[in-house]
């Protein structure tokens, strides 16, 4: 018998899942502030997360102030994120656009859906594997 590995039987849909989660924040921020002046819409680089480029490369390790501490190591993600260009920018200096920030909202909610329906799916499968032995 053979031991069942989430990682593969899962895939990136559990990062995916999280990495839509902190996006949805970012883009409802981006909608907020859409009448603030100066205020610069962000977005999250989706692709380079998943595929791991920014994790290699933003690792610190924390300070251990005890032999017997835990090495621990905290992943910076605002690197990730990056200004949107404007199709048409404000004369306040606001990038925000309200229609591109709403669709990508739209988008988003939709991906994330599809990344649940699916981890749920598979989650049933294994249960019902689990359960038939």
């Amino acid at each position: 018998m053979t031991a069942i590995s989430f990682k593969n039987a899962l895939g990136i849909h559990p990062d995916a899942l999280r990495v839509r989660t902190e996006r949805s924040e970012i883009l409802a921020n981006n909608i907020a502030n859409s009448d603030t002046p100066g205020f610069k819409a962000r977005d999250l680089d989706f692709k380079g997360i998943l595929r791991g480029e920014y994790e290699s490369r933003d690792r610190m390790e924390l300070n251990r102030t005890n032999a017997r501490h835990i090495p621990a190591e905290a992943v910076a993600t605002e690197s990730s994120l990056k200004y949107r260009i404007p199709t048409q920018p404000a004369v306040d200096g606001n990038t925000v656009e309200t229609d591109i920030e709403q669709a990508q909202y739209a988008r988003n909610s939709l991906e994330f859906q599809s990344s649940f329906t699916f981890l749920n799916s598979k989650f049933k499968g294994l249960s019902k594997a689990l359960r038939s032995e």
